[in-house]
């Protein structure tokens, strides 16, 4: 395929994919549950963050931790106690338990309580034509709380070469402005054109045998080649080509 015969094959399969039915069988269905901005960024992040393994595992767990928190995510944050948190015990995805989500819940307080919340961090951070440096930073904030040291695992950061997929594909839940609806689009100080698509063995795979991949390794060098690629086909929202790769590699088979 030339490179205009690739692009209307992708655009194709985005329009395939990217529809209503993709929520049925995604994470993304967790936020979709809440209508307020804090409960909707909230219910996404976690979710985001167990989003590695099986997939109905993934929704059920995240189901869990919504459970847990009364379905009300932004007040549990703010007003649980320390005796309010024992309701974890025992909570585990994978290598994510019970000790990396209570921390995660006194950080996301401490970001809402001192630093205006988790747009502001990324909006802040933000560069001219990408969010790395931005999740980077956030990492760094999040972490400013005294932690234990296996916990850093559970958020990326690019600047240490990783692709950052979890989080990655938060960001276009909330900040990509979808017509179709499963991309949630709820914050608007940032560009959809500076996203990233979500790089993992499903997307990566089929990215190269496209042949708009070279490099082997899923890492944060590959998402910035990846990167060029989908924007010289979309400049202002590139990571719409997450649905068509992601759809080629999980439904396809391709």
């Amino acid at each position: 395929m030339n490179q205009q015969e690739l692009k209307d094959f992708l655009d194709e399969k985005v329009t395939q994919y990217n529809t209503l039915d993709f929520i049925d069988s995604d994470p993304v269905q967790i936020p979709h549950r809440y209508s307020t901005k804090e409960d909707i960024e909230i219910s996404g992040f976690l979710a985001a963050t167990i989003a590695w393994g099986n997939r109905k595992m993934i929704i059920n767990n995240a189901n869990k931790m919504m459970t847990l928190m009364g379905n009300s995510p932004f007040d549990f944050i703010m007003n649980s106690s320390e005796d309010d948190l024992t309701r974890f015990d025992g909570f585990v995805h994978r290598t994510f338990n019970s000790d990396d989500l209570k921390f995660f819940i006194k950080s996301l307080r401490n970001i809402y309580q001192n630093h205006h919340g988790l747009e502001h961090v990324f909006h802040h951070y933000q560069a001219d034509d990408s969010m790395q440096e931005a999740i980077s930073q956030f990492k760094k904030i999040f972490f400013e709380l005294n932690h234990l040291p296996r916990t850093t695992k559970h958020v990326s950061d690019p600047l240490n070469n990783s692709a950052a997929k979890r989080i990655n594909m938060w960001l276009r839940w909330m900040i990509r402005k979808d017509q179709q609806g499963v991309d949630l689009g709820i914050w608007n100080t940032i560009s959809p054109s500076k996203l990233s698509c979500p790089l993992d063995v499903h997307s990566g795979n089929v990215a190269r045998k496209l042949g708009i991949l070279t490099r082997k390794q899923n890492d944060a060098k590959a998402l910035k080649e990846l990167d060029t690629k989908l924007r010289e086909m979309d400049a202002t929202d590139p990571v719409k080509y997450d649905f068509a790769l992601f759809g080629l590699g999980v439904f396809e088979g391709f």
